[in-house]
């Protein structure tokens, strides 16, 4: 009863997908292909993505360059106001961080090391 049943379906199944052919399948996308991310790229990730072309970093999102830290050339630490909190880990193998205050003018040593740092100040995008 159940083989005669499933025949019975499967041949409505068959007839009725000749009666309406399915349509062929188009792709969905335009002749151009996939856009680019500078493309598709919406509000402050295009504002982003032009600076970075620009050769700016906006949001401090690279590796910062390295100084000697000395007081000749000092470490530069952006800043949006006067004085910024700064940590110093003095040596490769510390595992603590010295944390001292950085105020905007001369460049300044770390307590424990010796090394320099200097305010500059930064200013956001928008």
């Amino acid at each position: 009863m159940a083989a005669r049943l499933l025949l019975r379906s499967a041949f409505r199944a068959a007839t009725i997908c000749r009666a309406f052919p399915v349509p062929v399948l188009t792709r969905g996308m335009a002749a151009g292909g996939i856009p680019t991310d500078e493309e598709q790229a919406t509000g402050l990730e295009k504002v982003i993505m032009k600076a970075m072309k620009e050769g700016s970093d906006p949001y401090n999102m690279m590796k910062p360059k390295e100084y000697a830290g000395s007081k000749a050339d000092p470490h530069l630490v952006p800043s949006i106001t006067n004085k910024r909190i700064v940590g110093c880990v003095c040596e490769e193998d510390n595992t603590a961080v010295v944390w001292f205050w950085l105020q905007e003018g001369e460049a300044q040593r770390c307590p424990s090391c010796g090394s320099h740092y200097k305010l500059v100040a930064h200013e956001l995008p928008h």
